[in-house]
C-alpha cells in the first residue's frame, strides 16, 4: 500500500519547469534549416513561373501597353521640341496616336473595306489553291507537309483560329492595350520607381541604368520601324499595282504593317498577294514575286542598314529563331511583340550582363535617377 501511495505521488508530481534557454529537442539544425529554405524558395519559383506561363496573354499585353506608351512619348518628345510644355506636349501626343488608330480603323473599315473583306473571304480558298500548285512537285509536296504538321499543332495555329472565331476577343484585347498604354504614359515613374523597390538597394543604380537604357533604344526603334513599315507598305503598293493585282493597297497597307514582325510578318503578308494575283492569271504571280524580291532587296541592301544598324543590331538567325521561339511561347500576340521584346532582351543583355557583371565598356544612356541621391 506504502510502494501504491509513493507510485502515485510521483506521477501526480509537478513535472519540472522547462528551461527556456535549453535548445529545442525538433529543431532543424543549420544544415536542414539552408535545405529547407532553399526547397522553399524552389518551390516558390516554380509556382511564379508556372503563374507567369498561364497569364502569358496579359503579360504580352502589358508589355504591348509599355510600348505603345514608349510611342506616346517618343511623339511627346517632338511637339515639346517645338516649345510646347510638357504636359500640352504629352496631351497632343496621346491626341494623335488616338488619331492615328482612328485613321487606321478608316483605312481598313471604309476606305479598303470591300478590298480587306474579299480579301479574308478569298484566303483560305487561295491558300488551299496555292498549296495544291506548290504539291505538284515532289520538293514543294514535302514543303507543304512539313508547314501544315509544324503549324497544325502549334499554338499560334490555335491563338489564329481563335482570332477568327473571337473578333470580340480581339477588340477587347485591343482596347485594353491601349488603355493601359494612355495609363502608362500618363505617369511612368510611378511604375518605373515600383520595379525598382522591388531590387535590393545596392543593385538599384544598376537595374535603373539597363531600364532606361531599354527604353531609349526602344525609342530608337520605334522611328526606325516606322520608317521600314512607311517605305515596305508604299513600295509594294506600287509594285501590286504595277503588277495588275486587285486590291493592291490594302496589300500594300498589310505589307507595311507586317514589317513590325521582321522575317515572318513580311512572307505571311506575301501569301494572300500570290493568292490573288493566281486569280488573275499567271502574270500578275510573276509581277508579284519580282515585286516583292525587289523590295527586299532594296529593304534589305539601303533602307535596313541605314535606319536599324544605327539603333541595335542583331545578328539574323538569332533574330529569326527568337521571334519563332517567342511565337511558339506566346502565341500570336507574342509574335506580333517578339521583335520588341527581343530587342528589349538584348539590351538588358547587354546593359546587366556584359556591362554590370563582366565590366565591358557600354555606355548609359543619360536620365535624372528615379531612386536615391545624384550619381557621377
Amino acid at each position: 500500500m506504502a510502494d501504491l501511495l509513493c507510485h502515485e505521488a510521483r506521477v501526480s508530481a509537478p513535472l519540472p519547469p522547462t528551461d527556456p534557454l535549453a535548445p529545442a529537442r525538433l529543431k532543424p539544425d543549420a544544415d536542414d534549416a539552408r535545405f529547407i529554405r532553399r526547397v522553399v524558395i524552389l518551390v516558390l519559383m516554380l509556382a511564379v513561373a508556372s503563374a507567369l506561363y498561364k497569364m502569358g496573354d496579359l503579360l504580352i499585353l502589358a508589355f504591348g501597353s509599355v510600348l505603345g506608351a514608349i510611342a506616346i512619348h517618343s511623339i511627346a518628345d517632338l511637339y515639346a521640341g517645338t516649345g510646347l510644355s510638357r504636359r500640352s506636349a504629352l496631351g497632343a501626343a496621346i491626341t494623335t496616336m488616338l488619331g492615328l488608330f482612328a485613321f487606321l480603323f478608316w483605312l481598313f473599315g471604309v476606305q479598303f473595306g470591300e478590298q480587306v473583306n474579299a480579301l479574308v473571304t478569298q484566303l483560305p480558298t487561295l491558300l488551299k489553291q496555292l498549296f495544291a500548285w506548290a504539291s505538284q512537285s515532289p520538293v514543294g509536296a514535302k514543303l507543304v507537309n512539313a508547314i501544315n504538321a509544324a503549324f497544325a499543332g502549334s499554338r499560334v495555329a490555335r491563338d489564329l483560329s481563335g482570332l477568327v472565331l473571337g473578333g470580340g476577343e480581339l477588340l477587347l484585347n485591343f482596347i485594353l492595350l491601349l488603355v493601359g498604354a494612355l495609363f502608362f504614359a500618363a505617369d511612368p515613374g510611378v511604375y518605373e520607381r515600383g520595379v525598382l523597390l522591388l531590387v535590393p538597394r545596392d543593385k538599384r543604380p544598376a537595374f535603373e541604368d539597363a531600364l532606361f537604357d531599354a527604353a531609349a533604344t526602344l525609342k530608337l526603334w520605334l522611328r526606325a520601324q516606322l520608317i521600314q513599315m512607311t517605305t515596305m507598305g508604299v513600295l509594294i503598293g506600287i509594285g501590286l499595282t504595277v503588277a495588275g493585282v486587285p486590291s493592291a493597297a490594302a496589300l500594300g497597307l498589310l505589307a507595311g504593317l507586317s514589317e513590325f514582325i521582321p522575317y515572318v510578318g513580311p512572307t505571311a503578308a506575301m501569301l494572300p498577294a500570290l493568292g490573288l494575283a493566281g486569280t488573275v492569271g499567271t502574270g500578275p504571280i510573276i509581277g508579284t514575286l519580282v515585286a516583292y524580291a525587289v523590295v527586299r532587296l532594296v529593304q534589305t541592301n539601303f533602307i535596313t542598314p541605314y535606319v536599324t544598324n544605327r539603333v541595335i543590331s542583331i545578328p539574323p538567325a538569332v533574330t529569326l529563331f527568337a521571334i519563332l521561339s517567342i511565337g511558339v511561347v506566346f502565341g500570336v500576340f507574342g509574335l506580333f511583340f517578339s521583335a520588341a521584346l527581343l530587342v528589349v532582351l538584348f539590351t538588358l543583355v547587354r546593359s546587366l550582363y556584359l556591362r554590370e557583371v563582366l565590366g565591358e565598356d557600354i555606355p548609359r544612356s543619360q536620365h535624372a535617377p528615379l531612386l536615391g541621391p545624384e550619381r557621377p
